[in-house]
């Protein structure tokens, strides 16, 4: 899967061919065919393996979180930070990204394995934080785009337009985000 994730990086998901991926992996062609029936199949392996645990612990977190759902919140962003400070876990978003226009069912794919389970995972811990009184009653998809936003535009700030980063202090960024977000910007007395 690294030499994939190599190939689709260097080559884009298109040009890249199972023979040069196998290359790469130092296997024969046939045996890659034996763990991966396609380039989509592999590509679905590798959102498994580097992006779905982040969704999974989400979910996780979710759960267990419950009893105090904006520090759940908090640990959440801060994990999903310094996940994203890994490039090579962001070089599968970026990659489906990329090619979810011309592939749409690799785009459901990722939306339904990785989107879907850690949106669920938000809206149950901001539903839980609103029942519990320790945030207004705001619209939930609102929250989750909000809370979203700011980790996913530093990912694509410094990996892919290469800007500096505010990754690598993950707990300042998260602390700054959380100010903002359940603060607001309003200027206080």
């Amino acid at each position: 899967m690294e030499a994939a994730l190599a190939e689709f990086t260097a080559r884009g998901f298109e040009a890249a061919r199972m023979e040069d991926i196998a290359k790469t992996a130092g296997i024969s062609k046939a045996a890659i065919y034996l763990y991966f029936p396609s380039k989509t199949a592999l590509l679905e392996a590798l959102i498994e393996a580097k992006v779905s645990p982040l969704a999974r612990s989400a979910e996780t977190l979710s759960a267990a979180g419950a009893a105090d759902p904006l520090m759940a919140l908090r640990m959440l962003a801060t994990m999903a930070a310094h996940r994203l400070s890994d490039a090579s876990l962001f070089a599968v978003p970026r990659l489906v990204i990329g090619i979810s226009g011309r592939f749409p069912e690799i785009a459901k794919y990722y939306r339904e394995h990785v989107v879907a389970p850690a949106r669920s995972a938000l809206e149950s811990l901001i539903n839980a934080a609103k029942a519990k009184g320790q945030i207004r009653d705001v619209d939930t998809n609102a929250v989750v785009r909000a809370f979203i936003g700011p980790l996913f535009f530093e990912a694509m700030w410094t990996h892919v337009l290469l800007g500096e980063t505010a990754l690598a202090n993950p707990q300042k960024l998260i602390e700054q985000q959380f100010d903002v977000l359940l603060s607001g910007l309003e200027p206080r007395a």
